[in-house]
């Protein structure tokens, strides 16, 4: 069953640092990061893609009306007398990569947080459920196993989470300070919101009716835990976001050397 889906792309993208290339734009394997998002769930047959668009929009926009001479071989004819209303004639060759994709574009706001920005798009989404991602997160998730976890239970909300490495190297010691364990960036035992999230239409008025300054993190998520509507999917696979440029080496040399969110 092909469900929707809310790419979230309107962020600023702070913590990359002062790039003229919007964050979900930035190039790993010859492709924009948006694209590897997008790749992961068509390869599980949902192609329908809504994105919220906010800080440089009108990249976003300007990528997908160009995609197709962009991304394919194109032979262009011009001057020819068929061409009746002057324009160039553009004829594409190749297959192509992916399955045919609906990308809707709607411009939700510079300013505007998560859960405005998907009551601004709730009018694309139709009566049934709906998944939520990042345009900066990839992971080599099974979405079919997801959306069977989320109809098992019955609730209303399902987030995936993740667990990180420390950054750093874990040190134990005794009461005289003598080391007796030194763990060089261990996995912590905490589970993190990894995005790729799936809602019922329901979700949406909870937001309509008990957001408070757009707080989605700590205000939505909080009353459907109080509802216990929320439910977590564990993902213990492959995981990695892009929000710094360390974030971006990281990303891009995996993709070189071995794909490992490719899971189409």
């Amino acid at each position: 069953m092909t469900i929707p889906v809310v790419i979230m792309c309107g962020g600023q993208g702070t913590r990359m640092g002062n790039t003229l290339t919007k964050k979900e734009l930035v190039d790993i394997g010859g492709r924009p990061l948006l694209w590897h998002v997008m790749r992961i769930f068509s390869a599980y047959g949902h192609n329908r893609f809504i994105l919220a668009l906010g800080h440089q929009g009108d990249q976003v926009r300007r990528y997908f009306l160009e995609y197709e001479a962009m991304s394919r071989d194109v032979t262009i004819h011009l001057a020819q007398p068929e061409n009746k209303n002057g324009g160039p004639h553009l004829a594409y060759q190749g297959q192509y990569e992916h399955a045919p994709w609906q990308v809707t574009l709607v411009d939700t706001g510079l300013e505007a947080g998560r859960a405005a920005r998907l009551l601004k798009v709730a009018s694309y989404l139709g009566d049934g459920r709906f998944f939520v991602a990042y345009g900066e997160a990839v992971a080599n998730i099974n979405l079919d196993a997801l959306t069977a976890f989320h109809e098992a239970h019955g609730k209303q909300a399902t987030i995936t989470g993740i667990r990180r490495h420390s950054q750093y190297g874990l040190i134990a010691a005794d009461d005289q300070n003598g080391v007796i364990q030194f763990e060089e960036k261990p996995l912590l035992p905490y589970w993190v919101n990894g995005g790729f999230m799936l809602f019922e239409t329901a979700v949406l008025d909870v937001i309509r009716c008990h957001y408070r300054e757009d707080l989605f993190e700590t205000d939505i998520m909080p009353h459907l835990m109080a509802q216990r509507q929320l439910m977590l999917y564990r993902h213990d696979g492959y995981w990695q976001s892009m929000k710094t440029l360390q974030d971006y080496i990281t990303l891009k040399e995996a993709w070189l050397t071995s794909q490992p969110w490719r899971v189409w």
